[in-house]
């Protein structure tokens, strides 16, 4: 094995984390100033990160920040500008010939900025000039459905309400949004199960409860502050069951960066007290061989079922319970690679804890069954009665630092009727009531020609979207793309006709406004509501905030109505007075989010309240999905994120916990699939798609890893070349990221 691969042996955190903070403010410019925006992270007078949607702590440390977090701080916060004399140097095709890295990595952007054709480079554009051409181009659509309006979960509740209000103002519920490539599958599943389609547990739940299953997600690389939480669970005596295909140093073990005695004493926490590792994509089947086993328990005398909260509070119980007698133990253990023993002792300790929590995240929705699934994690809750009583609940996971809050704001391809009749009395203006796209929908339309402009506040429609030369191909069909955003990403060099980069600020960036600055606010993964608020000088004078840009959009676009957009942007206060009038949870909105730790928005699920169309709580029943893989020398492939990565964004080429430096052309694989195939650890495969072979990602390196007998994976975005746009749950439109079948072939052959 070369040097680039060396197994890592320290737990996740400690000094290597602290380490790597330090070289990501010195690589960013911004050793000095970057550290004292860090101490204003996660603090109730300072900015939310950018980062993960964890909540913060009751801030008892003087620093409430991860590595990751510190990392995306950093390149917010860096000295690098990517100003119009970057794009006279290079032409868009030149651009294209760098990779994603160093695209991002040249800075903030300053200006806006539109393409010319004629000299294959982007040139500097006035605001007013870059809104009038959005707002004409738009005006000269056949209809409003012919564009598509994209967000990112790093939006704001204020940009994001707004957003949505110009978009249905326009005419269109065509909102695709990050959502649907990630946690969509809660959204949809979770509302039919208990009525709500957010987690109902707070950080207090994580203090009470006695058992956390995990299923699914990597918290030491993409939400680390859970770790702090994890080690707290750990060190009470608590057990934390971990069910992922890979081993993850950051579920394994933890040296706490907070905790001083720790750090100089070279301590550490061991964090999963058992860790099962069932083959990629037969997590419902390991959730159905848990219930089954209590169902079992039950029948034999324990109290596996709480049948009180069953007949009270729920529906569907027999249905459930014949799906689960149906199914032999033959064909869970088959499909989950487990054993029937490690099943039985998790069934054990579930029987035994009176509180229980479960975590999930993208291991459980990025599948074509990711729905299904996450109804199966809301039944085995619901058998035992622990939804709607301290120290228990479900747990989705989310990922970016706002993702919840634009959907409880109206950033919905498929709003609910309610929030639009509230819209309407609110406003006065007609609300579409038709459906609109999702991303997979849109990128489809697009290639039909039924979108022409797509406007993306945030993300990277470019690189996060599954099958990225179908997307490329698409995008390219389009009339206009507009791109809202503060760094420079591919999505900014894949477009039709016209396009146009709106630099806009960020999170760290002082917001000032007419009435004076200005703070923007954002809901975590439990439904906290709190302010943030930016203290950095920005980078240039010409940038201006997300919900500043929407109403210079919409003014330009809505030449007619009577909404005061600039009026509303003038104080953001007026922004969230009208929210407040719109969605319910939100009363006293202004002055309730200045309180210390903001507020919580409510959660009828976790006072059992049921918000499903019978009442109560409903069991859903789940018809037994195919093997993850069921051709001969077929492995199952899921995407992972690097430890040196945020979703599309690449920090650097290593991956710690994983033990890959300065690379990310590797593929993790079993030690024993790679025998069986006859391949040498360290030799370079291409990877293709069992169903169409010319899906491939060519010439990366074998490593051998602890992950489950007959799974692989890969990095994202390099590895979605081989999801279809096809390959999705056909309830969320969620892309299977995480569950492709593929076969290895020597590379070239």
């Amino acid at each position: 094995m070369s040097d680039s691969i060396k197994a890592y042996r320290g737990p996740a955190g400690g000094w290597d984390a602290l380490g790597s903070v330090a070289r990501a403010l010195q690589r960013e410019g911004a050793p000095i100033d970057g550290a004292r925006t860090l101490l204003k992270a996660n603090q109730p007078e300072g900015f939310d990160c950018p980062g993960c949607a964890w909540p913060d702590p009751k801030h008892t440390s003087s620093f409430e920040f991860c590595e990751n977090g510190a990392k995306a701080v950093a390149f917010e916060a860096t000295t690098k500008t990517a100003d119009p004399a970057l794009f006279a140097d290079f032409t868009v095709s030149e651009l294209r010939e760098h990779s994603d890295h160093w695209l991002e990595a040249q800075g903030r952007l300053t200006q806006p900025m539109r393409y010319d054709r004629s000299s294959d480079r982007y040139l500097p554009i006035s605001w007013d000039a870059a809104f009038a051409q959005i707002g004409s181009v738009l005006q000269d659509l056949e209809s409003p459905w012919q564009a598509a309006f994209y967000t990112s979960g790093r939006t704001s509740n204020e940009a994001a309400f707004l957003y949505q209000l110009f978009v249905r103002c326009y005419g269109t519920n065509n909102l695709p949004d990050c959502s649907n490539l990630c946690h969509e599958a809660t959204s949809i599943g979770m509302p039919l199960s208990i009525g709500v389609g957010k987690g109902t547990v707070t950080l207090d739940d994580f203090d009470r409860t006695d058992l956390l299953l995990s299923f699914g997600h990597n918290p030491g690389s993409n939400h680390p502050r859970m770790l702090g939480t994890l080690r707290s669970l750990a060190r009470r005596g608590k057990s934390i069951v971990v069910f992922n295909p890979l081993r993850e140093r950051g579920l394994e073990r933890f040296r706490s960066p907070q905790h001083a005695t720790e750090m100089l004493a070279a301590g550490e926490t061991s964090l999963a007290s058992d860790y099962l590792q069932p083959r990629i994509g037969s997590d419902y089947a390991v959730l159905q061989g848990l219930m089954k086993r209590l169902i079992e328990l039950d029948r034999q005398g324990w109290p596996a079922l709480d049948h009180a909260f069953i007949a009270e509070h729920t529906i569907g119980s027999e249905a459930l319970f014949s799906e689960l007698e149906a199914i032999g133990w033959d064909r869970i253990i088959e499909v989950t690679g487990l054993t029937f023993a490690e099943i039985d002792r998790i069934a054990g300790l579930l029987v035994r804890a009176e509180r229980c929590i479960i975590a999930y995240g993208m291991g459980i929705t990025q599948h074509r069954h990711g729905t299904a699934t996450v109804q199966q994690i809301a039944n085995l809750l619901l058998l035992r009665g622990q939804i709607g009583k301290p120290g228990c609940g479900i747990c989705p996971v989310r990922g970016h630092s706002n993702v919840q809050g634009d959907r409880t704001v109206g950033i919905n391809e498929r709003p609910p009727a309610a929030f639009l009749d509230a819209l309407e009395r609110e406003f006065g203006v007609p609300m579409p009531r038709r459906h609109g796209g999702t991303v997979v929908e849109t990128i489809a339309a697009m290639s039909r020609d039924e979108i022409r402009v797509l406007i993306s506040l945030g993300g990277n429609f470019a690189m996060a979207a599954p099958d990225p030369v179908a997307t490329a191909a698409a995008l390219s069909r389009l009339q206009l793309s507009v791109g809202i955003h503060t760094k420079l990403n591919r999505s900014h060099l894949t477009f039709g006709a016209e396009a146009l980069i709106l630099p806009c600020l960020g999170r760290t960036d002082l917001d000032m406004q007419a009435s004076g600055p200005q703070f923007v606010t954002v809901e975590d993964s439990m439904s906290m509501v709190h302010a943030s608020r930016g203290m950095k000088m920005p980078c240039s004078p010409h940038l201006r905030s997300e919900p500043a840009i929407v109403a210079g959009i919409a003014a330009a676009t809505l030449t007619s109505g009577t909404i005061p957009w600039r009026d509303l942007v003038a104080d953001y206060d007026r922004i969230r007075d009208r929210i407040e009038r719109c969605v319910p949870g939100f009363e006293s909105y202004n002055e309730r989010v200045r309180l210390p730790g903001g507020f919580h928005l409510p959660n009828a699920a976790s006072e059992r309240r049921w918000l499903t169309a019978s009442g109560r709580a409903e069991f859903k029943v789940m018809a037994d999905a195919v093997l993850p893989t069921s051709g001969r020398g077929e492995l199952c492939l899921t995407t992972i994120r690097s430890h040196d990565q945020y979703n599309t964004t690449i920090y650097g080429f290593d991956d710690r916990y994983r033990g890959v430096r300065a690379t990310r052309d590797v593929l993790f694989v079993n030690a024993e699939d790679l025998r069986d195939l006859g391949l040498a650890e360290g030799s370079r495969v291409d990877v293709v798609a069992a169903a169409d072979p010319s899906r491939a990602l060519r010439s990366v390196v074998a490593v051998p890893y602890p992950i489950a007998r007959g799974s692989c994976a890969a990095y994202f975005p390099e590895a979605t070349v081989l999801i279809a746009l096809d390959a999705y749950d056909p309830q969320s439109f969620t892309p299977s990221y995480k569950s492709v079948n593929v076969l290895l072939r020597a590379a070239g052959t």
